[in-house]
Parts: C-alpha cells; structure tokens; sequence
C-alpha cells in the first residue's frame, strides 16, 4: 500500500483521534487539524498519541474561515506532500428548538458543520483528481438522515454534508477520486459521556445492536473507504449506528 498524506480536520476530537490512529496504523502520514486557541491542547494530544510508528502530525486553522483552510494545505503540502485522503470530520453542536434557536447558534453549527467542508476541500480536490487519486470522506450523522428534536441546525448541516458528497463525487469520479460519507449513531465519546444517565439509557433503549458504539468502530469504516483498492464506492452513505436507523 501506499504510503499517502491524510487530513483529519477536527483530528484531536473523540472520533477523530480514533480515525487519525487509524489511519496511521495503516500506514499513512496523518495531520490532525485543530482550532488555532487550542494550540497546548492540541500538542499534548500530539505527545500522547504519537506512539510507536505512527507518524502524527497537527496543523492549526478555524475550518469556517477560508483564508485560514488555504494556509494550512499549503502549510502541509509544503512540508510533507500533497494531501491525498481527506476527512471532513470537525464539528460542534449548539442545541436548542427552533423557537429559542438564535442566529449566532444556527450559523456556528454551519459554518463549522457544512461550510467548513466546502473551505477545505477546495484546497485539496484539484490536486487530487490532478494525480488520478483522491479519497474524500465526510463525516455526518445518524441525525442528518432522520432529524432530531432540538437539531435544526445539526440535522440541515450533515444532511447538507451528504448532499456535498454527492455533487462531488459525480464531480471527481472519472478522475479517480471517490467522494462518501460516513453516518454514525452515536458513539462513546466526551461529549456522549457528559450526557445524563437517563438520556444515555433511553438512547440505548432504541438502538437494536443494545449498545453505543466505540469511535474505533467508526475509524474502521474510515480506513476502509480510504483504502486504495476501495475505488468503486462513491457518493455513498455508511451508516455505522447499530441498526438506529435503517433505509432502502
């Protein structure tokens, strides 16, 4: 296998370090985007995680900001090579009702949820489908396929991901780049774990496999969208949320 340069944004997060170490057990090169503010979290991140032979990098840039996506690809390019996997996987949450939603609470879940996919993938596709080779990943949710109570602005922006998904993997698909979604349920992570006890069970109450999932089992299907010879699946969604949430 080859040994290529992939670009995790939000890469220090739950689910993101687990698809950053997988990615690099595999044999890539990985740099994992964080948010400029959180440059000591994100160098202690980087001392804990780079173990062994996995070959770990980190690169700071607000994904909602297009000037700063620019400068870091070139920042990465410069310094290790061309991007060749990207995983749109950074995202925040802001929930509220429709009627108590604020602006400031729409917009932030957007441009960091759906626009940040636009302002980072521009940097890369051209370079991509220049080389005949590309893998695009973008990480939605099992809330952008059926909605969620409070989600407005979450469920629009990872609905809006795969739409994204779709438009560019037509784009991108006889230049050998293949563009797919991932959807997961939800998945043990800090931000899970914070929730109360209750809302835990009753989550787990609904999804048929009787558990949460592990942000692993979500790196997993990363990898093997990412693989090389996985070059005939594109404009997909993967669904990897326990039986949740089924569709033709």
């Amino acid at each position: 296998m080859t040994k290529r340069i992939a670009l995790v944004t939000g890469g220090t997060g739950g689910i993101g370090t687990s698809i950053c170490k997988e990615l690099a057990s595999t044999g890539h090169t990985v740099v994992a985007n964080y948010f400029p503010a959180d440059k000591e979290l994100a160098e202690s991140w980087l001392a804990e995680n780079k173990t062994g032979n996995l070959d770990l990098h980190i690169a700071p840039a607000d994904v909602t900001d297009y000037d700063s996506c620019t400068t870091m690809v070139q920042s990465i390019e410069s310094e290790l090579g061309p991007v060749d996997i990207l995983v749109n996987c950074a995202g925040i949450t802001r929930d509220k009702t429709l009627k108590r939603m604020t602006p400031d609470q729409w917009n932030a879940v957007i441009n960091t949820n759906l626009n940040s996919a636009f302002n980072v993938t521009q940097q890369v596709v051209n370079g991509m489908t220049e080389r005949g080779f590309g893998r695009i990943i973008n990480i939605s949710s099992v809330n952008g396929q059926k909605g969620q109570f409070g989600q407005a602005n979450y469920s629009a922006a990872k609905a809006g991901l795969h739409g994204f998904t779709m438009a560019v993997a037509q784009e991108t698909a006889a230049k050998g780049v293949t563009v797919n979604t991932v959807s997961p349920g939800y998945i043990e992570t800090a931000m899970t774990s914070s929730m109360p006890e209750a809302v835990l069970t009753a989550i787990v109450g609904a999804v048929p496999v009787g558990r949460m999932g592990k942000p692993e089992e979500i790196a997993y299907t990363v990898a093997w969208l990412a693989d090389e010879r996985n070059a005939y699946t594109t404009g997909a969604n993967i669904p990897v949320n326990g039986g949740m949430f089924m569709s033709a």
